[in-house]
């Protein structure tokens, strides 16, 4: 990976997300050791340019790296794989054989692939939940390909479903999780965090989570789950455990600062309120909660009780893509035909995408705003396309949430490290891994016992572009 170098990114349009939410009309950022060292406007001296790599911006726009606070790296191979599939089946006929089935190298394509996606669409930090196996290839991709991401081994010993490849004891499950944790978390500066990853109620006893929550308040770790995703998981839950999944884990003294709980689509309004007072967050993934046809989280209730939250793809078999700037769009304009037209502003929702996400995440003193001091992590954007005409009367915002594509991104920076530009994800050799993923998936599929027929058009189509 490049050197952190001294830039100055001169003439944008900074979107800042501080608190006072200033948009600079014509701003420079001064980038040095990773960090912002100057938000400038006026445009800085040339005195004051000494010595920094100039990049040019005029006509384009900045923006705090967008946050997505649930993904799943280790499903990106399988995009395509489990469509039309409600949850408890897309995870017991499709997604927990194809993860059963992953080996070292299957596993750190598909991050690689993910990581490529995201960067490409301005995503510079992720809350990324793995599988059961070969999480340090998930965390050796994300090392070398400079994304900022708190992750973490899937653990799950319990369930209806699951195929014995998956299912691991508790001391087990809990012992390699220790060790990666002491061998990743705040590797780089930081830059990689650990997660503890109990999958969900449904695949967990009582005595593994009771364990997660030891494990995570001896090293101040966060911990990343599902939670009432599913109104079917929501009546496994109180059929087997007696309580709602939000009620059980507060049960079990997991719902505190450092839990995350993706989805929450099912929450009761007292679950709501135990969230509020445990201070737990939420992760809000609209796209992969439609495809699947779980529901539409209420976050307007979430807000109106002060919830941390923040918003993410999920992953690319339930979603199929890793997209922040469609997932924005369906943040905003889903709440409106309950709560009216004016819930869920575009001003809101970027912020659920920048600031917000990384409190969610316990990240917003070093990310989420372009600020002096913080993280570099930075995202440039271009809106000269047609879908951007016109300009000059309408809201900032309006045009990142409704408008914007990630196609507009033209530079994603992290920790001052400019990883996409001109085209190009510079830390990762995309057509190597999409090669890769071609072979990794044939190998997958066979070892999962999935009958899924390979596609001879579109394996034609594979070779063809990649120069086979």
């Amino acid at each position: 990976m490049e050197r952190r170098r001294r830039i100055a990114i001169r003439g944008a349009t900074v979107v800042t997300m501080n608190a006072a939410r200033e948009v600079l009309e014509q701003g420079d950022v001064l980038v040095a050791d990773g960090r912002i060292q100057r938000v400038a406007a006026p445009a800085a001296a040339p005195e004051e340019l000494a010595g920094y790599e100039v990049v040019g911006a005029q006509g384009l726009v900045l923006i705090p790296g967008l946050v997505q606070t649930h993904v799943h790296l280790c499903q990106t191979l399988f995009r395509g794989l489990a469509d039309d599939l409600e949850l408890l089946d897309w995870l017991r006929l499709r997604i927990w054989p194809l993860e059963g089935a992953h080996d070292a190298a299957s596993l750190r394509c598909s991050a690689l692939a993910g990581i490529s996606e995201l960067l490409r669409g301005g995503t510079t930090t992720i809350l990324d939940m793995e599988s059961v196996h070969h999480t340090e290839a998930a965390l050796e991709a994300i090392l070398e390909s400079g994304i900022r991401a708190i992750a973490g081994k899937c653990l799950m010993d319990h369930g209806e479903g699951v195929p014995p490849s998956l299912l691991e004891g508790i001391d087990e499950g809990i012992r390699e999780s220790v060790e990666l944790l002491e061998a990743w978390d705040m590797r780089d500066d930081g830059r990689v965090r650990y997660a503890l990853c109990p999958r969900f109620v449904v695949s967990c006893t009582d005595a593994l989570l009771g364990e997660v929550r030891r494990v995570s308040e001896h090293y101040g770790v966060p911990v990343h789950t599902h939670a009432a995703e599913n109104q079917d998981e929501v009546a496994l839950v109180k059929a087997e455990r007696g309580r709602l999944n939000v009620e059980h884990l507060a049960e079990l003294g997991l719902l505190g600062h450092r839990l995350v709980m993706a989805h929450g689509i099912w929450v009761e309004p007292g679950e709501l309120d135990l969230i509020a007072q445990g201070d737990a967050a939420l992760a809000h993934c609209p796209g992969s909660n439609l495809k699947l046809g779980s529901g539409i989280a209420s976050t307007p209730r979430w807000l109106e009780r002060g919830i941390r939250f923040g918003i993410g793809a999920d992953g690319a078999p339930c979603n199929n893509h890793l997209d922040m700037w469609s997932e924005m769009r369906l943040s905003a304009i889903l709440q409106k035909p309950f709560y009216g037209a004016r819930a869920m502003p575009a001003s809101q929702v970027f912020a659920l995408a920048t600031i917000d996400g990384a409190r969610a995440l316990g990240l917003e003193d070093e990310v989420g705003s372009v600020e002096a001091g913080k993280r570099a992590d930075l995202v440039l954007v271009d809106w000269s396309g047609s879908h951007h005409v016109p300009l000059g009367y309408t809201d900032v915002y309006s045009h990142l949430v409704y408008e914007s594509k990630s196609s507009d991104v033209v530079l994603t920076m992290v920790d001052g490290r400019v990883l996409f530009a001109q085209g190009e994800v510079r830390t990762i050799d995309e057509a190597a891994v999409r090669r890769s993923c071609e072979a990794a998936l044939t190998r997958l599929v066979e070892r999962s016992g999935i009958p899924i027929a390979p596609s001879g058009a579109l394996a034609a189509l594979a070779r063809r572009r990649d120069g086979r």
